[in-house]
């Protein structure tokens, strides 16, 4: 088996079933964010967001290169304006991941299906379109119940902030999501769009360093964490993409949180995070809150009028 063919993913999609790619994805996200955790005692999420980037726009343009593909686009705005919004999710992110337990901050930027089903309940009213299903109102308020859950327990000052910038996170990156909706409709493949992504997170998170708290010195260990985040990361990515682009919405949906459990595993192992059953029913909650959130929008989507 050449290096080609594996980058290519034939070997991939025949070995890989889109849940085994959705479950591998889960994981990858949720050992990137015990490295971002560990990261971020040394660096900011400016930095964080910036070597990230580097990592990523790396690996891709190195698999375009061995796919003889091209990075070439006839879409830079919408490249442009799923980087500003995703790059910002990003970063928000990070910061929440520095600020508050590591099951905490995954739990809350998890919440972009109940976002989304709440862009979807804002659409639709705002568009006429008619009477919004009541279970898609309760799946968003159930959501909302789990984070207050989830918070808490965690209501320190510097705590709250981190967890406000957590679900600005989630918001974010709905918004995003739809925005990659948007360039899988206009051909983009998922590896273009992600070496975008990687180079708006350059881009950003360079910006974001040399106004906000400057530059730390680079040391082994933290050259080792940032490689390792960002390779996790452009692989989660990678996975997930194709995982969503080769199988159902719901079970990716539903599988994703699985991201959950064991980023609270590697809270409670590696970072001694207290353990409360608010805060483990809030995030059953959110959970449950997201999966049916994505059933329900999966079901209603076609008669919807709002274009994702």
């Amino acid at each position: 088996m050449s290096i080609k063919t594996v980058l290519n993913g034939t070997d991939t999609k025949e070995r890989l079933s889109p849940p085994m790619l959705m479950i591998g994805a889960s994981l990858l996200f949720a050992t990137m964010g015990a490295c971002v955790k560990f990261a971020s005692a040394d660096y900011g999420a400016g930095e964080l967001v910036f070597y990230r980037g580097m990592v990523g726009a790396a690996m891709m343009a190195s698999i375009a290169r061995v796919r003889d593909g091209t990075l070439r686009t006839s879409v830079p705005a919408l490249h442009a304006w799923r980087s500003l919004t995703g790059v910002s999710a990003l970063g928000l992110w990070f910061y929440a991941v520095g600020e508050l337990p590591l099951a905490t901050a995954m739990t809350l930027n998890y919440m972009s299906p109940i976002w989304m089903a709440l862009l979807l309940i804002g659409g639709s009213t705002l568009l006429g379109g008619g009477r919004v299903d009541a279970r898609l109102v309760c799946a968003v308020l159930a959501g909302f119940v789990g984070v207050i859950c989830v918070l808490q327990p965690t209501m320190d000052s510097h705590e709250l902030w981190g967890g406000l910038m957590g679900l600005l996170s989630g918001l974010l990156a709905a918004i995003a999501y739809l925005q990659v909706t948007a360039l899988g409709k206009a051909g983009e493949p998922e590896d273009r769009t992600v070496f975008y992504f990687s180079v708006g997170s350059i881009g950003g998170g360079a910006l974001a360093t040399s106004l906000i708290g400057g530059w730390h010195p680079l040391t082994w260990h933290g050259i080792g964490m940032l490689l390792a985040m960002g390779v996790l990361a452009t692989l989660a990515q990678l996975m997930m993409t194709r995982a969503y682009k080769t199988g159902r919405v719901l079970v990716n949906a539903s599988l994703q949180y699985l991201g959950i459990v064991c980023s609270f595993l590697y809270g409670v192992l590696l970072f001694d995070d207290p353990i409360t059953g608010l805060a483990l029913l809030g995030m059953g909650l959110i959970s449950m809150a997201g999966i049916a959130a994505a059933r329900l929008r999966e079901s209603i989507m076609p008669a919807s009028r709002i274009d994702t």
